[in-house]
């Protein structure tokens, strides 16, 4: 039966992460080493040894994942995984889908979300703006707190990430009003989280115009495998609509429970692809057909099972 891949974006990254993978496949080291003489320096040296504080730099933390999620696709390759049915990714995520469907190539691409977070870096000033996670509110309470705290500001929902998970972003006293206004309707928990780029919201619209300029100094080829989007939750095969899709995506928000829902349809195994299980935590609290299994590659034990799991049902 078909499986579908999911890659993960920001947020997933962690220091060390893919360590136990590198050492049972080379394509993980070679992948970093092709990225790191893009960037002019050592990717799998910071990925390794941190700090911290230098791998959430949002610049690099997208080349940072954007490696990790096709050194683990390549290394799926590597021991004879087949090809999924579908691939989506969340956020920056889209743009490992999108290399590894065979639409964008990889050298491109770790220029392409470089430049990426750059832009959105210098969208707005340093500080300005934030970002908070509002559990056990539905989506319209949520949409409809932004609303009510945004004044003269900018507050809006930026990640529909899981029935009872939105996280919302703007400007940071738009976002500290919404936090209490999500309160106020009853959420469990309305939590800031230590991000200060304001992603998915149009505040980034400034940043998607530039990354547009970029995009047509490059090549986008029609996947190989369908691609679903989580701008809209619907499969793009054009190159045209896929370019537009990646600026849109900067100031809309990730509609990433449409999209599950839409690649598990038909599909046996939903797989995460890299590093962490962020993805596959929300994907169990957003479809719970019988039958359906979520994993997440990420060291060799969990690729022994989806490899396993997956041979299974073809």
């Amino acid at each position: 039966m078909a499986f579908a891949f999911a890659f993960p974006g920001q947020g997933s990254q962690s220091v060390g992460m893919l360590k136990a993978l590198a050492a049972v496949s080379d394509a993980v080291r070679s992948t970093f080493a092709e990225a790191s003489s893009v960037l002019g320096y050592d990717l799998w040296e910071l990925v390794s040894a941190g700090p911290q504080a230098a791998l959430d730099a949002t610049e690099r933390t997208q080349p940072a994942m954007l490696a990790a999620g096709v050194a683990t696709w390549r290394a799926w390759q590597e021991r004879g995984g087949a090809a999924p049915a579908v691939v989506c990714g969340h956020s920056l995520g889209e743009f490992t889908a999108l290399v590894c469907s065979g639409a964008l190539e990889f050298d491109v691409a770790v220029g392409l979300v470089r430049f990426r977070g750059q832009v959105m870096q210098e969208a707005v000033p340093a500080g300005s703006g934030a970002m908070a996670a509002i559990l056990g509110l539905d989506d319209g309470a949520v949409a409809a707190a932004c609303r009510e705290a945004a004044g003269a500001g900018v507050v809006e929902p930026a990640n529909f990430n899981a029935p009872g998970q939105v996280v919302i972003a703007g400007e940071s006293a738009a976002v500290e009003r919404a936090i209490e206004a999500a309160k106020a309707a009853g959420a469990k928990r309305a939590v800031a989280l230590p991000v200060s780029v304001p992603a998915h919201t149009r505040l980034m619209r400034g940043a998607g115009e530039r990354l547009r300029e970029r995009l047509l100094t490059i090549t986008l080829r029609a996947p190989a495998v369908r691609y679903v989007s989580a701008v809209d939750a619907a499969p793009h095969a054009e190159p045209a609509d896929i370019q537009a899709l990646l600026v849109r995506q900067l100031s809309s928000p990730v509609r990433w429970t449409e999209t599950l829902r839409a690649v598990a349809q038909g599909a046996a195994q939903v797989i995460e692809c890299g590093p962490g299980r962020v993805l596959t935590g929300l994907n169990r609290r957003i479809e719970r057909r019988p039958g359906l299994e979520f994993l997440a590659l990420e060291d060799p034990a969990s690729l022994d099972a989806a490899l396993a799991t997956t041979a299974k049902g073809s």
